[in-house]
């Protein structure tokens, strides 16, 4: 049996009341046996994990994903909430990033699989597909009080399906980008008075996209390609003229053209890029109307940066232009870039998820199953900080070496806090009192703590 502390009862106990009462203690059950189980996160793992391999009724513990009434947005949107009042102070905007990932699975009857890009096993000069289920999912940027920089918290993760898929189930297709739109769309309903703001790579530059955020209230920033059609916004039109008014004005220079400008002046500025370094850019930026044929244009915020790069090969120095927007347009050039570098965050959440939470390792093959595990997971990573929040508010511990100092807590830290806690919760049979393998010498039970805690 296992009994964690008050904190961590009350936590949990947030999530209460989406489920009935039997089915919330399968759910406490399944969710301790995944936190500390190594290796694949099965059903079978959790049970085994907690000494419940012996349970003759286990099928009920699959049921739990398979068939018990209960609904993943209603955990998402308490998840958020708890979120957002542990680690944003209150006036702050609400930063949240979205992404696509791949959940690479086999099976035949896995209905929602299909064929995806594996941007994790492509190059620039190759492409890399692989079978499997994409997932969108959206992430809080939090900062948390071990780390500098912000973590990516997911709190939802829907599945995109291919056009093959579903037109085989009979189900509108729906792209990353309108599933978006959607989930944009839903958080606002869930927040109607905060100030939001969404990152997105270059896949969510979408005209719609941007037409969708600014009629929500919600600024995106994103990156915009430097052949993207902008034009002036129109002219004064009297009213007594006659006909429609114009939309937009006339066509403005593209990015690629005030790259080849040779006498252009360019901005200087100092900003935090990838990897914690600081780098010194150059930068243009302006208002305009960015316009798709048969889209209504939409103001944007563009910013054209220019950085200096250096060759691996030949350490030959080169000058890389990208550039951004946001569907703000009263934002800053230096608003614009310090939001979207904080994207690689959800990258960084992606991968401790695969590493630690056995992400790619369920096993269910059931639709509802399916739909419902991943974004359990991910849901999982988030609660495993806010359980580690609870029990060290300030300052987590960290793993250290001789040979490796850790000057930051990561989220393998946050877990194996979590894992201590969990193991020392649990209540042991003691032998009988005269036993002589009675007592386990103390350096050593705390060892064994140690390795069944940082097991991944």
């Amino acid at each position: 049996m296992l009994t964690p502390s008050l904190e961590i009862i009350q936590l949990l106990a947030t999530f209460a009341p989406c489920f009935t009462h039997p089915t919330y203690a399968k759910v406490l059950t399944l969710l301790y046996g995944a936190i500390l189980a190594p290796g694949k996160r099965t059903v079978s793992s959790a049970l085994r994990v907690l000494g419940l391999e012996d349970c003759p009724n286990f099928g009920k513990y699959h049921r739990v994903l398979n068939q018990a009434a209960w609904s993943p947005m209603h955990l998402a949107r308490l998840l958020l909430g708890l979120l957002i009042e542990t680690f944003v102070p209150e006036g702050e905007t609400l930063n949240f990033v979205v992404d696509e990932t791949l959940e690479r699975r086999r099976g035949k009857r896995i209905v929602y699989k299909g064929w995806f890009k594996d941007a994790a096993r492509s190059t620039g000069n190759k492409v890399v597909v692989s079978q499997g289920i994409r997932w969108s999912a959206i992430c809080l940027l939090a900062r948390v009080p071990w780390s500098s920089r912000r973590w990516a918290l997911p709190f939802l993760a829907v599945p995109v399906l291919s056009e093959k898929t579903c037109k085989r189930l009979r189900k509108p297709h729906r792209s990353g980008v309108e599933w978006t739109m959607l989930l944009v769309k839903k958080l606002r309903s869930w927040l109607p008075e905060k100030e939001m703001r969404l990152v997105g790579d270059g896949g969510y530059s979408c005209v719609a996209l941007v037409a969708t955020c600014q009629l929500l209230q919600v600024e995106l920033v994103s990156r915009l390609r430097l052949d993207a059609q902008l034009h002036g916004f129109p002219a004064s039109q009297a009213s007594s003229k006659r006909g429609p008014k114009p939309k937009k004005g006339a066509r403005l220079p593209s990015l690629e053209d005030l790259v080849q400008e040779t006498k252009a002046v360019w901005c200087a500025a100092q900003v935090a890029w990838y990897r914690g370094e600081e780098r010194t850019i150059g930068y243009r930026t302006g208002v305009c109307l960015w316009y798709r044929q048969g889209q209504s244009p939409v103001p944007i915020r563009w910013v054209l940066v220019r950085t200096e790069e250096t060759r691996a090969k030949t350490g030959e120095t080169y000058s890389k232009y990208v550039a951004f927007f946001s569907s703000k347009v009263t934002s800053s050039a230096e608003e614009v870039l310090g939001v979207y570098l904080q994207r690689w965050n959800i990258e960084v959440t992606f991968e401790e998820i695969r590493a630690q939470l056995g992400f790619e390792t369920q096993r269910h093959w059931s639709k509802r199953a399916v739909e419902r595990t991943t974004p359990c997971l991910f849901g999982l990573f988030s609660l495993v900080v806010l359980m580690a929040h609870r029990l060290h508010p300030k300052e987590l511990p960290l793993q250290q070496s001789e040979w490796y100092h850790k000057e930051e807590a990561t989220f393998s830290d946050a877990m194996r806090a979590v894992r201590r806690h969990l193991w020392g919760a649990m209540n042991y049979t003691t032998l009988e009192e005269n036993a002589p393998q009675r007592l386990i010498p103390e350096k050593l039970w705390r060892r064994l703590h140690d390795i069944l805690a940082q097991a991944a």
